[in-house]
């Protein structure tokens, strides 16, 4: 299993500007944990996301010599990449692209194709860098707007992006819509078909809902899967009504239930959900 840890999907819609220190604190107790991938900031404008105004300064003070735990933000434009990158912790760029036009418009303010335009200068970038970028298939299982949900949608731009040398493609419930039997047929049928791919899983969804959206992708050869304590989070730019994230102790006690090995130091992780605790209110 590889595991990817979000404080940044968590903490960007939360209501009340958390400390930059108390950022810190918590990223750096999420480091012992042992997760494959801290996802910790964003580079984006800090009008839209003010949250995550202080992404560089966290990112400078994350002490990497914990654990081998990497570290990826967001960016939503070239411009956005090439301020991540002069931060030498940033390990990996994330980008996301919609399946839905609607939802790209209202994330980035781009559409479809100058989205993928802007991507294909990162990937240039990225190219001289040595860094790795992460494709975000945002709405990949449908869409509050009304707008027709096609898996050959999906299937057409998994396409393109593996035209343009994209290694990661992470499928995207953002607002929880997607169905136990839209996952079996998105891994059933997509990561089959691009050998270069490792597709993961970016889960939002009630709490109740996470074994059987686990097992489902997982059932059919997912074996990257996103997640964040107690499911606090979502994307703001999404809809009004947040859907929370994939809870991380979900992930656990699926892995357990499902005698699945991994590598996370649980008595860490108890530490970094207390932290969460004080910083969330739960």
């Amino acid at each position: 299993m590889f595991l990817t840890e979000c404080p940044r999907d968590a903490m960007q819609g939360w209501g009340e500007f958390i400390p930059t220190d108390r950022k810190i604190d918590y990223i750096n107790s999420l480091m012992e944990v042992g997760f494959d991938v801290l996802d910790c900031g964003s580079f984006v404008s800090p009008k839209a996301i003010p949250q995550m105004a202080d992404s560089g300064t966290v990112l400078d003070e994350i002490d990497k010599g914990i654990s081998n735990t990497k570290l990826s933000v967001i960016v939503a434009n070239y411009r956005g990449a090439e301020k991540a990158l002069k931060h030498d912790q940033v390990d990996i760029l994330g980008f996301p692209f919609s399946i839905s036009e609607t939802f790209q418009h209202r994330n980035t303010n781009k559409s479809q194709e100058e989205a993928f335009n802007e991507i294909q200068k990162i990937v240039e970038l990225l190219e001289k860098d040595g860094r790795e970028l992460n494709i975000y298939f945002s709405m990949a299982f449908g869409n509050p707007y009304g707008e027709q949900w096609k898996w050959e949608d999906v299937d057409q731009w998994a396409q393109r992006f593996s035209d343009i040398g994209i290694r990661n493609i992470l499928l995207s419930d953002t607002t929880g819509t997607g169905t136990v039997a839209q996952i079996e047929l998105l891994f059933e049928k997509i990561p089959p078909k691009y050998e270069n791919i490792d597709f993961g899983a970016h889960f939002h969804n009630r709490y109740e809902d996470s074994y059987k959206k686990l097992f489902a992708a997982y059932s059919n050869g997912c074996r990257r899967f996103d997640s964040a304590i107690k499911g606090i989070g979502g994307c703001p730019m999404a809809k009004d009504d947040l859907v929370g994230n994939m809870p991380t102790e979900q992930v656990i006690n699926f892995m357990s239930a499902e005698k699945i090995e991994h590598s996370l130091n649980l008595l860490n992780f108890e530490s970094a959900y207390n932290q969460a605790k004080r910083i969330f209110h739960f």
